[in-house]
């Protein structure tokens, strides 16, 4: 029987065979309507993610399902333009595995992104977050069953957002000139919105904003030792703080209006590490 290991070493292999000799220095998972960002590779090398063994399709808008490998600000780079989410049906390992293929690639960065609805009402759509902590309100957790010991210890260490990686973000958007806003991000499993008492809840626990993701991804690149930097884009005001419905047409337009300052944090971050 195949390990979690064994499932995305074969996928790691695979994508090897396309990287060459070449080191990636970091991972971008890019969120709902944040794609376009990987349009700044220099020398793409795109491996759909229907070529690589292992690795499902995705299904949702704004997610293309490709990976995106290239230089980024004279940096190489592995761009995952596409995630799995628990409530598309997948299982915990299957939403991370890109995350293990970074230990088997040896990258030792995760830059994850989402789009993310607000919760603090000091925040509005367009706003940048940089996530200074997570709760994890999914009701799981990558790491349940057997440690495999080859990815990290049994009891990992969860202060993943260190000082030396928000300070890097916080000079990045400085130097750049993009306005930033800072928070906690709580991860709900969905796929349906939040009810303005559940958004209420969040705002009691600590939480700055709500969506449905990068928490285990967060968590699997923390089993085996990697530096995490998480950006929200706050595409919308969580349930309850604005009279209208949500929808996902408005995460995607939203993220699609805040790329431009998006792409130039980013690409700062980049040239950064």
């Amino acid at each position: 029987m195949s390990t979690s290991y064994d499932r995305s070493a074969a996928a790691a292999a695979y994508i090897r065979t396309k990287l060459g000799d070449k080191q990636p220095v970091a991972w971008l998972v890019l969120g709902s309507g944040l794609g376009d960002f990987a349009k700044n590779c220099v020398d793409p090398i795109i491996i759909p993610y229907g070529e690589i063994p292992n690795f499902p399709k995705t299904t949702v808008a704004g997610h293309v399902g490709q990976l995106v490998a290239g230089y980024v600000s004279g940096k190489f780079v592995v761009i995952q333009q596409g995630r799995w989410h628990l409530y598309e049906g997948h299982d915990a390992e299957t939403v991370v595995i890109g995350i293990r293929v970074m230990h088997h690639l040896g990258v030792k960065q995760l830059i994850v992104t989402n789009a993310a609805g607000g919760v603090n009402t000091s925040f509005k759509p367009g706003d940048l977050m940089l996530m200074t902590d997570h709760i994890n309100n999914l009701g799981m957790n990558p790491l349940v069953g057997p440690n495999d010991d080859r990815f990290g210890p049994r009891f990992p260490d969860m202060s993943a957002y260190t000082p030396e990686c928000l300070d890097l973000v916080r000079k990045a958007a400085a130097s750049c000139g993009v306005k930033i806003v800072e928070g906690v991000y709580q991860a709900n499993r969905g796929p349906s919105y939040e009810t303005p008492a559940e958004v209420r809840m969040a705002r009691v626990w600590g939480a700055d904003a709500v969506g449905m993701s990068t928490v285990p991804e967060v968590i699997a690149a923390r089993h085996q030792g990697a530096k995490v930097i998480g950006i929200s884009c706050i595409t919308n005001m969580a349930a309850g703080i604005l009279k209208q419905p949500l929808n996902h047409q408005e995460v995607t337009e939203t993220a699609a209006m805040a790329s431009a300052a998006f792409t130039k944090l980013v690409l700062e971050i980049v040239k950064m590490l």
